[in-house]
């Protein structure tokens, strides 16, 4: 590719010429559609690594270029769970080599016949790895995964990097980031919201703390899977992710109230949800959940055992800041009720399971 001084002495005619001939991956070339190259320089990936002009796109363009390129930059994988398994795979399609492990080699089957290659242990994986992504269960697993005997950051070679999508703890975020440089290696932590049927999709909303220049970096693999927005230094990513949790949860709970009290007054919940889907009461889990909910859905999306994980958290996160967040503390009482009856291991939405339980009514079911 040329330098940047060249590109930016380029017509925009011609600089989509030039990046048509690079290696740059697929994603990027999307996003350079227009001739007037707009799509570049106000893309959520750019705004997210403060870029605020065509030259500075540019630059940073070449920078990712020169980075991170299918083909060549080794990916590691760790969990292929709900989530993980459909992530990598869009990263897989990108034309990135991937080294996969998880504790239960079948559950990455599906990956190894896409092309990825099966490591016994995570420092196997990061030892053939430029990058190493993962997204495991609980903040024990993330310590273990990166931190442990045969952690990530036994084996990554200086200059590696290695991003936690877990959903975890600020300190420990910040504790990896230290481990990290002192190894020569970078950490970004980077969990995410959206769901399965994000992360199948590869929409999924991306919250990275740590290294802005790093997090710019990784550009082309974050774009593989969602939109990636800078937080701020490592830990605010994670910072974020617990905001959205309690954003989430609070939410959950007005949905599935909504919909119990709509049922005592007699009205059919199904109009009743069309009637308010598009006003100030529609939102994300609506959109998402209250089908599930109707048709006694409870395949987990994302498990009730993590989300009671995700707002423990929060709110131990709470008291350390002397904040007091009713709502939260509400919410996960009530999820906590799912696992005492076994439910832990249903997606978020059967928390219309505890609220029937409470007023002892069930909502119709409607077929699919």
């Amino acid at each position: 590719m040329a330098t940047v001084a060249m590109i930016n002495r380029c017509s925009p005619r011609s600089l989509l010429s030039n990046l048509q001939r690079s290696r740059m991956p697929r994603p990027h070339l999307q996003l350079c559609s227009s001739y007037h190259l707009r799509h570049v320089y106000s893309a959520p990936f750019f705004r997210s690594s403060g870029c605020r002009s065509y030259t500075t796109a540019v630059k940073a363009m070449a920078q990712t270029e020169q980075g991170v390129v299918a083909g060549r930059t080794k990916v590691g994988w760790i969990g292929t769970g709900v989530m993980g398994q459909a992530m990598c795979g869009h990263i897989l399609d990108a034309g990135f080599a991937v080294t996969v492990y998880n504790r239960t080699p079948s559950k990455a089957e599906g990956l190894c016949q896409k092309g990825a290659v099966m490591a016994d242990s995570p420092s196997a994986v990061a030892e053939n790895s430029d990058v190493v992504f993962m997204i495991v269960g609980y903040p024990a697993d993330v310590r273990e995964v990166i931190l442990g005997e045969k952690g990530i950051l036994q084996t990554l070679r200086p200059g590696g990097i290695v991003v936690d999508m877990t959903t975890s703890e600020p300190s420990l975020a910040r504790e990896i980031f230290d481990a990290a440089q002192k190894r020569g290696c970078d950490a970004v932590d980077a969990p995410v919201s959206g769901g399965d049927k994000g992360a199948k999709a590869g929409t999924l909303a991306i919250m990275a703390g740590g290294r802005k220049e790093t997090i710019s970096t990784l550009g082309p693999l974050f774009m593989c899977m969602g939109t990636p927005t800078f937080m701020g230094p490592a830990g605010c990513g994670q910072s974020c992710k617990l905001a959205n949790q309690v954003t989430i949860a609070s939410t959950m709970v007005g949905l599935v109230e909504g919909m119990m009290y709509a049922h005592k007054a007699g009205l059919d919940v199904t109009t009743f949800l069309q009637a308010i889907a598009g006003g100030a009461a529609g939102s994300k889990s609506l959109d998402l959940y209250a089908g599930r909910i109707q048709n006694r859905d409870f395949a987990p999306g994302f498990y009730v055992n993590h989300f009671v994980k995700d707002l423990g958290i929060a709110l131990d996160e709470c008291k350390q800041m002397g904040l007091a967040l009713p709502g939260l503390a509400l919410a996960q009482q009530l999820y906590v009720s799912l696992k005492a009856h076994d439910d832990g291991n249903l997606g978020t939405q059967s928390l219309v399971k505890a609220l029937e339980r409470l007023n002892n009514i069930t909502l119709p079911q409607v077929p699919k």
